[in-house]
């Protein structure tokens, strides 16, 4: 199957953050606060694939609060932070909506999203993921994490279904 067909049947569109919706820095002030920067063009793109009914889903191994705020903003449907093994997490999303890994794409960035990528339908990276997550992916975005990357992938899939 074409990657334009697979994304015909995508129901559920998952996310890493740092790297993925971010640009991977991380930012602490002087009381050890944690700060991240996200990207108004993703979040437009995350946004719109709620508005059109699909299910969008964090998953995530840090828990930051800003997290929270964003995925409230952008009406993500499922958030999970602090995860350390993403897949039975995934897995529990799945059998909630009644889906199988054919209606799942993925964006992850680094090595633990390797256990969803060699599972889902469409597994994607930003540009600028590490080599053994690019060597699993069947969608590379051309921009990077937390520059684009989220918007080209919900643009791509919401394309192919409209």
């Amino acid at each position: 199957m074409s990657l334009n067909e697979l994304a015909k049947n995508i129901k559920l569109l998952a996310f890493d953050v740092d790297g993925v919706m971010t640009d991977g820095s991380i930012t602490y002030d002087e009381n050890g606060i944690e700060y991240k920067t996200f990207n108004a063009k993703d979040g437009h793109g995350l946004a719109k694939m709620a508005k059109n009914g699909f299910i969008t889903a964090i998953i995530t191994g840090r828990r930051n609060g800003t997290v929270d705020r964003r995925a409230t903003d952008l009406m993500v449907t499922e958030v999970y932070q602090g995860v350390r093994n993403k897949l039975p997490i995934l897995e529990g999303i799945m059998q909630k909506y009644g889906l199988d890994f054919s209606q799942v794409a993925y964006m992850g960035d680094d090595e633990p999203d390797i256990c969803i990528l060699d599972k889902v339908a469409i597994a994607a990276c930003p540009n600028d993921a590490v080599a053994k997550v690019q060597a699993v992916c069947n969608y590379k975005a051309e921009r990077c994490g937390g520059k684009g990357a989220v918007r080209e992938l919900c643009d791509f899939i919401f394309d192919a279904q409209n």
